[in-house]
């Protein structure tokens, strides 16, 4: 993994300093976790969990995990990270605070890591959203991402309650 830059955005490695931002800004915010595959952090210790896992994870080979950060500043507003592999394909993952929603950051970090992430050789990669998520939807598609299909399904392992419309995407790499 490598860090990645954009006209407005950097994409670096998350910090153990990290982690009251992390909290703050995102991980704690029922709103932004409401189409998430998650729930909200209910206490810093879980965040203290979760940026622990993701320094192990900077270990592997294949991890591919950013904290977003508006160029100029160094303060988190998100993250975006491949997630799992489907079939061989990275399946990528992202959320941000809700102070930045509407202003195309993530279509801009998106198309960043997809283009990370061809370069280094993969074909296609896979995004899914709940459908109900709009503004989600919005930005996959703002980034090139075909829909290629949908289903109804547990939110996740997590959330096995709550049946939604799942929409699945994928970009392929052009010739």
């Amino acid at each position: 993994m490598r860090e990645l830059e954009t006209q407005r955005l950097r994409l670096r490695y998350v910090t153990a300093e990290d982690t009251a931002r992390i909290y703050d800004c995102w991980a704690s915010d029922p709103e932004v976790t409401k189409y998430l595959t998650w729930y909200p952090h209910s206490s810093i210790h879980i965040t203290e969990r979760y940026v622990n896992y993701i320094l192990e994870e900077y270990k592997k080979p294949d991890c591919y995990r950013w904290g977003i950060v508006l160029r100029g500043a160094d303060e988190l507003i998100g993250m975006i990270d491949v997630v799992g592999y489907h079939n061989g394909a990275p399946v990528i993952g992202y959320c941000s605070g809700r102070a930045y929603w509407g202003n195309g950051y993530m279509t801009e970090a998106l198309k960043a890591v997809t283009a990370a992430l061809f370069e280094d050789g993969y074909e296609t990669i896979v995004i899914e959203a709940a459908d109900l998520n709009i503004a989600s939807n919005r930005v996959i598609e703002k980034a090139g991402f075909e829909k290629v299909a949908d289903r109804v399904a547990p939110m996740s392992e997590m959330k096995k309650d709550q049946l939604v419309k799942i929409n699945s995407y994928r970009l392929y790499k052009s010739k």
